[in-house]
């Protein structure tokens, strides 16, 4: 297993060849004091057996599908599933792939490259996936950046899974949250899209202003409203650290896992596109190219 550090004036990135996995992401606290803002292990051959998907780069379709499968071109392709959830690309999704080291390089805005070819029928998937990410450090922002190519019609759906923790609490309760999701996604008991799209309002979901998160814990796929001046923000007074997240996507999934005290941010397409046709689009063509690019920029609260 190998690992890469790239670093700026404000930033220092660690990242594994195994899932393309974000181990460190450290920034200064208001005190200067160098903060991991991501949860993971020390021993990077922890990961081989995490079930919890920390830092990976998920794929080849991120988030829940439904029916054991989808159709393209009125073909069927049955994937693997578990009481009816096909989750995270399947049994080894892209975050249990051993990807390449395309790239690094060093300097004002230093990135690193990786990339991972998904075979035709890996995982029930048709097509020759070739996928990339950049991790690119600009200023006091992580750009994660994912791309991919295709030989044949297939789902595409890439996010990064890293647990965000701004300040070390062993809870998230003091946390402010602004989510910039006027809906999100009604699920059912298996978390499954049931194709509806609900107003947060007057909902415990509501986060389109800046408030504590309290007792709310969220799964939860919302729907991303870019037009919004103010931006998804989470911010913790005790480290004196906030975090905006920006993105091309249409949707973010929300998770506070609660087994311990962290809050995933998946920016990508919606759940179950592949047999929602109201959904946005999650077919990649031959010929296209998918681009997901998401921001996590840094700075001190007022």
């Amino acid at each position: 297993m190998n690992q890469v550090t790239i670093k700026n004036n404000f930033i220092t990135l660690t990242v594994l060849d195994y899932g393309a996995i974000i181990q460190k992401l450290i920034v200064k606290n208001k005190n200067g004091v160098d903060t991991n803002v991501v949860v993971g292990y020390e021993e990077p051959e922890k990961y081989l057996s995490d079930n919890k998907s920390l830092g990976a780069c998920i794929g080849r379709y991120a988030g829940r599908i439904s029916n054991s499968g989808f159709h393209i071109n009125n073909l069927h392709y049955p994937i693997f599933s578990k009481d009816g959830v096909h989750l995270h690309g399947g049994q080894k999704g892209f975050g249990k792939r051993y990807w390449t080291i395309e790239q690094v390089q060093d300097g004002e805005n230093p990135f690193v490259k990786l990339s991972y070819l998904s075979k035709d029928m890996e995982e029930g998937y048709p097509g020759n996936l070739k996928s990339t990410v950049t991790y690119k450090l600009v200023g006091p922002s992580l750009f994660i950046i994912h791309e991919a190519t295709t030989d044949k019609a297939t789902p595409v759906n890439l996010t990064n899974h890293s647990y965000f923790n701004l300040d070390g609490a062993e809870t998230i309760d003091h946390w402010d949250l602004r989510l910039s999701c006027p809906e999100y996604l009604e699920t059912d008991a298996k978390l499954l899209p049931t194709g509806k799209l609900v107003s947060v309002k007057n909902s415990k979901y509501d986060f389109l202003e800046m408030k504590k998160i309290g007792h709310v814990r969220l799964d939860t796929p919302f729907v991303m409203d870019s037009s919004l001046k103010e931006k998804t923000m989470l911010a913790s007074q005790k480290s004196g650290l906030s975090m905006e997240v920006i993105t091309n996507q249409p949707g973010v999934v929300v998770y506070t896992p609660l087994a311990f005290a962290a809050i995933c941010f998946e920016t990508q397409n919606f759940p179950d596109a592949p047999n929602q046709p109201h959904f946005p689009n999650s077919i990649l063509q031959p010929g296209e190219t998918y681009y997901n690019e998401s921001e996590f920029r840094f700075s001190f609260v007022n």
